[in-house]
């Protein structure tokens, strides 16, 4: 348990430290700008992480708002209730998981919608011969043809975004002081599996921007992501009438600190 609670520590210190929370937006968005024009001025030879099958885009990142989902849920219950006492600011600061998942839900559809409007069915990939006759990427790809259209990076959006989210809800487990060892443990492992997860969706999403789609798509998706995040965490929850910002303090009479 020692081992665990020093690597926690070495994590909240360096990984989710205010300093890097607050400029993590910006460094996102440099990998996403970087990272594309080395695809298009530089094109890096084929790899493992260019293979859509790979073991961390297979297992993770298509089910990257589950995973991050899981992990803040009790991370986020935890931290709010050791700060307040109360199972009310537990579930207030939950809405915003459903926030959150509201957020994925309809940037994802508005992508397919817009590539379904944008774009047109071919026999193959070479472009050669259009389907006229089909309109919709559904029933072009189910009958065989390829469909091309603009299609806005769903990774490049929800990457980031999930990274941001991690990074905002992720600081309490620094300032909070857990009198429990049960909570101090549980804490500790929710930390090292949101760090993981950190880890993994900053990787994929460099490799999503030296690899993959074209620089407008890229860029629209990393945009769409740090939108979500600048208007939720830097405006609405600031507001009373929001799910709030994280817990940075915990009070004597049990109610939240001031956050910052």
């Amino acid at each position: 348990m020692e081992h665990l609670e020093a690597f926690a520590s070495w994590i909240r210190r360096h990984c989710f430290s205010e300093t890097f929370r607050r400029h993590a937006a910006w460094g996102l968005a440099a990998i996403s700008l970087v990272g594309s024009l080395v695809k298009e001025q530089w094109p890096l030879p084929d790899s493992y992480f260019n293979n859509k099958k790979n073991v961390l885009n297979v297992y993770f990142v298509k089910v990257s708002w589950g995973w991050t989902f899981l992990c803040l849920l009790p991370f986020i219950a935890l931290t709010s209730y050791v700060a307040t006492r109360s199972l009310g600011a537990v579930f207030r600061r939950l809405g915003a998981l459903l926030v959150g998942t509201i957020i994925w839900f309809t940037s994802t559809n508005f992508f397919m919608v817009i590539e379904n409007a944008t774009g047109t069915c071919y026999n193959s990939s070479a472009l050669l011969e259009v389907r006229a006759e089909v309109t919709d990427k559904r029933a072009c790809i189910t009958s065989g043809g390829f469909w091309d259209g603009f299609d806005i990076s769903g990774h490049s959006f929800l990457l980031p975004y999930c990274t941001l989210m991690i990074l905002e809800e992720a600081i309490a487990g620094h300032l909070l002081r857990f009198e429990k060892s049960w909570q101090r443990h549980l804490v500790n492992v929710l930390t090292l599996s949101l760090a993981f997860l950190a880890f993994v969706w900053i990787f994929m999403f460099f490799c999503t921007a030296i690899y993959f789609h074209d620089f407008s798509q890229k860029l629209l998706g990393t945009s769409f992501g740090i939108l979500g995040w600048y208007v939720t965490y830097r405006r609405w929850y600031l507001t009373p009438y929001s799910p709030g910002l994280p817990p940075r303090s915990a009070t004597k009479d049990g109610k939240r600190g001031h956050n910052k």
